[in-house]
C-alpha cells in the first residue's frame, strides 16, 4: 500500500490595497497596473517587495544648535584676554622677584667672604708698613688683595680725610689748630665698602680745631626799615 503523499501548504499572503501609502504618503499603483517607465519583471520585483517590506520610523533630524550672538563671543575674548594678561603680569612679578632675591644672595655671600678675609689685609698692611712685605709672601698678599678687587671691595680711609661719624670710628681725639674741621689724621686700620654698603668702618685718630668756628647767626627775618612801635 502506498502512502499518502504530502500536500503543499499553500502560502498565505496579504496584500495591503490601500490607495495612500501610510509610511511614505505616496499614491500606490493599484495591482495589475504596469508603472510608467517599469518593465513587468521590475513591476513584479516592487510588489513583492512591497508585500513583505517592514515600515521604519523616521528618525528625528537633530536640532541644530541655536548660534552663539556676537556679544557673547566679545565678552569671553575680553574675559580670555584679561586672563591672559593677569597670568603675564604675574609671571614677571614672580621673575623679577627671584632676580632680586638671587642677587642678594649672591651679594650677601661675597660680603661675608670678604668680611672674612679683612683680618688677613690687616696683618698684609702691617706687614707694608714695616716693609717685610717681600718674596712669596708678596705674591699671596697680591692675590688675597685680587680677591677683594674681584668682589667689587675698596678700602678707605687716608689721613688727612675730614672726620664722618658714618664712615670713621674715632678711637683718639686731640685738638690743632693746623686743622680748621675735624680731621681723621692717623688711620690705625682700613675701612672697606661695597659700593654704597660699608662693610667695616676705619678706625681713626681725630683731630679738632682748638677754636671752633661759631656758626654764623641768623639774620633777622624783620626789615630793616620797619618802623619802630610807638
Amino acid at each position: 500500500m502506498s502512502e499518502p503523499r504530502d500536500e503543499e501548504t499553500p502560502r498565505v499572503v496579504i496584500r495591503d490595497k490601500r490607495r495612500i501609502d501610510p509610511t511614505s504618503g505616496n499614491v500606490r499603483v493599484p495591482a495589475g497596473e504596469q508603472p510608467a517607465g517599469t518593465t513587468p519583471v521590475e513591476h513584479a520585483r516592487e510588489e513583492q517587495m512591497s508585500e513583505h517590506e517592514t515600515p521604519v520610523a523616521e528618525e528625528p533630524a537633530p536640532t541644530p544648535a541655536a548660534p552663539t550672538a556676537d556679544g557673547d563671543v566679545e565678552k569671553q575674548l575680553a574675559e580670555r584676554t584679561e586672563d591672559l594678561q593677569r597670568v603675564t603680569a604675574e609671571y614677571a612679578n614672580y621673575r623679577r622677584r627671584v632676580d632680586r632675591d638671587r642677587s642678594l644672595v649672591v651679594d650677601q655671600a661675597a660680603e661675608r667672604f670678604a668680611v672674612q678675609l679683612f683680618p688677613i689685609v690687616d696683618d698684609i698692611e702691617r706687614a707694608r708698613d714695616h716693609d717685610e712685605l717681600n718674596g712669596g709672601f708678596k705674591l699671596v698678599a697680591d692675590r688675597i688683595l685680587g680677591l677683594l678687587d674681584g668682589l667689587g671691595v675698596e678700602a678707605f680711609g687716608v689721613a688727612g680725610d675730614p672726620f664722618d661719624p658714618s664712615l670713621h670710628e674715632a678711637v683718639i681725639h686731640d685738638t690743632s689748630s693746623e686743622v680748621s674741621v675735624p680731621t681723621a689724621t692717623t688711620v690705625l686700620r682700613q675701612g672697606f665698602r661695597r659700593g654704597d654698603r660699608v662693610l667695616r668702618t676705619a678706625m681713626v685718630a681725630v683731630t679738632d680745631p682748638e677754636s671752633p668756628v661759631a656758626p654764623a647767626a641768623e639774620p633777622s627775618s624783620a626789615p630793616d626799615d620797619a618802623p619802630a612801635a610807638d
